[in-house]
């Protein structure tokens, strides 16, 4: 089968980039108070700098589908003999504009100056852009492509934006007797962003700059073993199974808030680092890797709060990778979901850090209901 390569990589992010003290202009305040959540969510997940593709007043300036089309402008040089060259388009996100069409649809809809192609849109949250990439990247080692574009996206601006939560002042009462579930409902609005990334994959080496040869990939899903912990367009029952938008009047939706996404951050805690990263021990070692060998390891973290646990179940594991080893710029452009790994591969690929040779390894941990995706790049 054909080796398969990144053979360039672009991204696209809205607006200006919204610093931690402005994120209320954007997102408001709900009932007309500052958060009581917000400077300790923001201390804690160690973000300075995020996007949103919303104005101040909650105004949409960018669908989802729209920001991918313009990274995959940009990845082309917006030419349309470029676009004309895709045969694959596989977008990831958790968050498409819509139900119906698919994401990736919509996505090809904004660029008219390509063809008519085979087009994929995997579902799910943070590893969906994996997910998308590893469809792309199996099309092209069998043969099914022979240029494909693969793209990680987000817009959640909207759905953090305070008029979805004005419902919640009317149950403060509720809220103030259980803080734990005002926590719960309030702390995402400081983690996530918008954005949107791109990876060209093909068959032949890029012959005038770097390219990275995907090594493996690996995915592993642990729903069999775990309950759901973050969740949207549903609502959670104490056995942990979730009952569905569809069986609620809508009413209901709206009273109890069934379209916000909400994350169970006990869950969370005793669940992402530990049961993802053992599985990553296993991958390495089956395939002989030496983990000194490793240039750079990028992990997707939704918060700083995890490094540290991350650093420790790798040594816990016998992967011990230096700090100096990780790179991330989850500070600088936020936690953009399923588009957070492709924004992080396009800036080291464009950063001129990378030499041949390098060996660059992906991490990205989902919390929906816990599943994890990693791949090795070498560098060639």
């Amino acid at each position: 089968m054909s080796e398969v390569y990144i053979t360039r990589t672009a991204s696209f992010l809205p607006n200006e980039a919204v610093s931690n003290d402005e994120m209320e202009n954007y997102l408001g305040c709900i009932g007309e108070q500052a958060s009581k959540s917000r400077r300790i969510v923001l201390r804690n997940n160690g973000i300075e700098n995020r996007y949103y593709a919303i104005d101040k007043n909650g105004n949409a300036t960018h669908s989802n589908a729209e920001m991918v089309s313009l990274a995959v402008r940009n990845l082309m040089d917006n030419k349309p003999e470029n676009l004309k060259q895709i045969d694959l388009l596989s977008c990831g996100t958790s968050t498409p504009d819509q139900m119906m069409p698919s994401h990736a649809v919509m996505v090809h809809g904004w660029l008219p100056e390509t063809n008519n192609i085979e087009v994929v849109s995997p579902s799910g949250v943070c590893c969906s852009g994996m997910h998308a990439y590893k469809y792309a990247y199996m099309a092209l080692k069998l043969g099914e492509a022979k240029t494909a574009v693969c793209s990680g996206s987000e817009r959640l601006s909207r759905i953090l934006h305070s008029e979805q939560f004005e419902l919640e002042v009317k149950r403060m009462g509720e809220l103030e007797e259980n803080p734990y579930l005002a926590f719960e409902k309030d702390f995402l609005r400081w983690m996530l962003s918008d954005g949107a990334a791109t990876f060209l994959m093909s068959t032949k080496k890029s012959e005038t700059g770097i390219s990275l040869k995907v090594d493996w990939i690996e995915a592993y899903s642990f729903a069999n073993e775990a309950e759901t912990c973050m969740y949207m367009a549903s609502d959670k029952n104490e056995d942990g199974t979730l009952k569905s938008y569809m069986d609620y009047s809508p009413q209901e939706i709206n009273d109890k808030s069934i379209l916000s996404i909400k994350q169970d951050v006990k869950l969370l805690g005793e669940n992402i680092v530990r049961l993802g990263f053992k599985k990553l021990e296993g991958a390495i070692k089956n395939k002989g890797i030496n983990v000194d060998d490793i240039t750079y390891f990028l992990p997707h973290m939704s918060s700083y709060f995890f490094e540290d646990k991350i650093a420790d179940m790798l040594v816990e594991c016998d992967m011990h990778i230096p700090k100096e080893r990780w790179f991330t710029n989850l500070k600088t452009k936020g936690n953009v979901g399923a588009g957070s790994i492709y924004l992080m591969v396009d800036e080291l690929f464009n950063s001129g850090k990378l030499k041949k040779g390098d060996k660059v390894l992906l991490a990205v941990p989902e919390s929906s209901r816990f599943s994890y995706v990693f791949s090795m790049l070498t560098v060639c």
